[in-house]
């Protein structure tokens, strides 16, 4: 059942925002006030559970609810006893897996991602369909270059920080809500490091993010942002469908094996996705609303690019990109360890656990940013 939160949501939007102008001092207080937060929204769901289904539990783990296996059970039993973490464990692997396909499940920007996980894969390979084969004669010669249908990239693997503030009174519950809690704490906050990556990633030591440009001139490590490849109105009419007709066009785009534009363009058909900041998704969805004969309001926009928000695209801001044009994977973990500096937890011990990620645009055209120009009218007076 997923979490309830409260102040996690906007302590994640606060550092959404440091995160793209704040100083580094400004950046760790919003993030020790996102982690607190986070701890803070579990802690309190898990607690009322836990007090309102206590008397009905064995019925409960009988329906399936929150049961854990043997490996898990004892591993979570253990950091119960001895109230914390060992310094060389690693999570079972079974909740490992729980805890990447919630997160995918839970997030919708994930799934579109494509994120998977390459465990000890360190070379991808991309292909070109059209490419793969080529007609010929019956009798004649092999047609074709096959290598040039396939291009292989090497993956820099990355370490993200999961930080788990495991409060004394969640080990009073047992294993099972410790486990509980410690992979609803690990998932939201992977959730939060992987969509910041994905979204605004500057390439150093982090993802190369959506907003940047794979292609641009790399500074110190870092990618430089796209530039806005127009704007956009989302007026009612035919001007919306001229604006989206060509961002499809552009995102259909990509490189030969030379890198150079192709001749042909790429199937992006039901695999546009529109990410929006969530202040403006109301103002865009507004003007894309309108009433059919029935009195019915419909909204809907020309060739059907797939919603979906994030607080990392800054407002103001639009972002597209390509279901599959883009690399979002994990891999494996560290062991998780005390995390020695000090932060404002009070009653509770911080633990750390990595994650290896990484993420990256398959070229330039796989995703394009536009500004927003939203003009919302008034319905004239009278009608």
């Amino acid at each position: 059942m997923p979490i309830k939160f409260t102040n996690f949501e906007e302590q994640k939007s606060a550092f959404a925002k440091v995160t793209q102008e704040g100083t580094p001092e400004e950046q760790a207080e919003a993030l020790n006030n996102m982690l607190n937060a986070l701890a803070s929204d579990v802690q309190k769901d898990i607690l009322n559970e836990v007090n309102t289904r206590m008397a009905d539990n064995s019925v409960l783990q009988a329906r399936g609810q929150n049961v854990l296996t043997s490996e898990e059970y004892k591993f979570f039993n253990a950091v119960v006893e001895e109230g914390g973490f060992k310094e060389t464990e690693t999570l079972p692997k079974t909740t490992q897996e729980r805890v990447f396909e919630e997160l995918k499940e839970e997030h919708p920007l994930m799934q579109h991602l494509g994120l998977q996980t390459l465990g000890a894969v360190t070379e991808y390979i991309y292909s070109d369909p059209e490419g793969a084969a080529v007609w010929g004669p019956l009798f004649g010669d092999i047609k074709g270059q096959l290598n040039a249908a396939f291009r292989k990239e090497s993956i820099t693997q990355l370490k993200l920080t999961a930080f788990i503030p495991l409060a004394n009174d969640m080990l009073k519950l047992g294993p099972a809500w410790v486990e509980r809690y410690v992979r609803t704490i690990i998932k939201e906050a992977m959730a939060a490091g992987l969509e910041r990556g994905f979204i605004a990633g500057t390439g150093k030591d982090m993802p190369i993010g959506l907003l940047k440009d794979p292609s641009g001139s790399v500074v110190d490590g870092v990618y430089p942002d796209k530039e806005a490849a127009g704007t956009l109105t989302f007026e009612p009419g035919r001007k919306t469908i001229n604006e989206l007709r060509d961002v499809v066009k552009l995102l259909a785009k990509k490189l030969d094996g030379k890198g150079q534009d192709a001749d042909r363009p790429k199937k992006v058909a039901g695999k546009v996705v529109m990410v929006t900041n969530p202040f403006d998704t109301f103002d865009i969805q507004a003007n894309a609303t309108t009433q059919n004969a029935n009195g019915v309001y419909v909204t809907n926009l020309p060739f059907n690019p797939i919603m979906t928000e994030s607080v990392f695209v800054p407002e103001g801001k639009v972002l597209f990109f390509v279901k599959g044009e883009y690399l979002a994977a994990t891999g494996g973990s560290d062991p998780i360890k005390k995390y020695e500096e000090t932060m404002a937890l009070e009653d509770a011990t911080l633990f750390i656990s990595k994650q290896y990620a990484t993420g990256k645009p398959k070229d330039k055209y796989a995703s394009q940013v536009y500004d927003l120009n939203l003009v919302n009218e008034e319905e004239p007076a009278g009608a």
